[in-house]
């Protein structure tokens, strides 16, 4: 199994703060979740308003049976559709993908 961990910092646009863009993220990251067949579970989690607010807004967590999976999810257009909304609202991004 491998997990791919992300972690976001987002920031406030025109329109929305990051917290609200975080659960817009959210939102987004269902159809994610519905849509990729390689994505045996995913989560996104945001950072508690209680929590330092210099933390990531949000993490990622994901299982694939394998790289391939992993690989296959990063191209899947329900995927891409989701990064390029993250492209829009976030600052800073870290990434860790490990066997597990």
């Amino acid at each position: 199994m491998i997990r791919h961990i992300v972690m976001f910092r987002l920031k406030d646009t025109d329109e929305k703060t990051a917290l609200e863009n975080a659960a817009e993220a959210k939102k987004r990251f269902n159809n994610v979740i519905e849509n990729v067949e390689t994505l045996k579970k995913g989560e996104l989690v945001i950072n508690s308003e209680k929590a330092p607010q210099d933390n990531f807004t949000i993490s990622l967590i994901c299982d694939f049976d394998d790289i391939d999976g992993l690989n296959a999810y990063q191209v899947h257009p329900a995927h891409v559709e989701f990064a390029k909304f993250l492209g829009t609202v976030k600052t800073d991004r870290a990434c860790i993908d490990y066997e597990y």
